[in-house]
């Protein structure tokens, strides 16, 4: 079945407005991209400020802050691995680049990962998303999935596994791109070794606190988020039954590129984030998960999840 059909069979969409929503432009993706990356200077800006003043206890509160706009890069990695963030191809890859060296996911490695997902949504034999890491069977496991903590270091150590050892055989590696996923792997190391060092040489710790622990501790944001996009939802092809859509603020959906509106996009992937309100208004009523906002979902899943643990439920997850 595909992908973009209606759990009752139908098509939402002609191929004339299919075209029509899948025109990209620089100009939306550039103001959006302007806002996200300006917020995380301005807030950047007045941690160096409060901490070298006050103290870092007093910069805190704007830690957190950070980390989770800084963690939401994330959305920008998807979005231009899409290549819909933009018009322009030079603007995709530069800020997906930029953005995959900002939270600790190699670009090139991400595509890969992200087209078997979309390809095998829900299976759980061949979506990545489901077989890089394990369903947590204790409740303890269960904070550290929700934390991010987990991903986190799955991240490191696979980065650290392609770039020191060259093996990257992961099942969604195709063998003529194994060395890219390994040299990419390598220039994120030698970027961040050189980071340390600069650090080191001019004695400031202040990358550790505006980059390195908001990624870490924004992962307590971004991974409830990304873990109501399909938990609990059904294991079929058609993304209007495997996918979830969840309605929240416009302050989340901006700095998520729109994308809790999460079934038109792996119905659609074609069409760009900054289309994708639209697309809701044509294809809401077919949509079978609809979230009432992140907390609520949130339960939904953590509830999800130790039903599965029980053998209620088969186990599935989210990246």
């Amino acid at each position: 079945m595909s992908n973009a059909i209606t759990a009752t069979g139908e098509k939402p969409l002609t191929p004339a407005m299919l075209r029509d929503l899948s025109v990209r432009s620089d100009w939306q993706g550039l103001v959006r991209a302007a806002s996200h990356y300006g917020i995380i200077v301005v807030v950047g800006a007045l941690i160096w400020l409060a901490s070298s003043r006050y103290g870092i206890v007093w910069a805190l509160p704007l830690v957190v802050v950070q980390g989770y706009f800084v963690a939401f890069l994330f959305m920008v990695v998807h979005e231009t691995a899409h290549k819909t963030a933009f018009r322009s191809r030079a603007l995709n890859l530069a800020f997906g680049h930029l953005s995959s060296f900002a939270v600790g996911l190699p670009y090139e490695y991400y595509c890969l990962f992200h087209w078997d997902h979309h390809r095998y949504t829900q299976d759980p034999k061949r979506d990545p998303e489901l077989l890089s890491v394990p369903t947590p069977t204790s409740d303890a496991q269960l904070v550290i999935v929700y934390s991010g903590l987990r991903q986190v270091a799955f991240r490191v150590r696979l980065m650290l596994r392609h770039a020191l050892t060259g093996n990257a055989t992961s099942p969604w590696i195709p063998e003529s791109k194994r060395h890219i996923v390994v040299t990419e792997a390598r220039f994120h190391l030698a970027g961040y070794v050189a980071l340390l060092l600069a650090s080191v040489a001019l004695h400031t710790l202040i990358l550790l606190w505006v980059w390195v622990i908001p990624v870490i501790i924004g992962q307590l944001f971004l991974r409830p988020y990304l873990l109501a996009e399909h938990t609990g939802c059904d294991r079929t092809r058609s993304a209007f039954q495997n996918t979830r859509t969840t309605y929240t603020a416009m302050f989340v959906r901006w700095f998520a590129w729109n994308m809790p509106y999460h079934v038109e996009h792996h119905a659609y992937p074609s069409i760009p984030f900054h289309a994708l309100p639209k697309l809701n208004r044509i294809v809401a009523d077919q949509i079978v998960y609809r979230g009432p906002g992140y907390i609520a979902v949130t339960r939904q899943t953590w509830a999800w999840f130790r039903r599965a643990r029980n053998g209620i439920e088969s186990p599935i997850g989210s990246d």
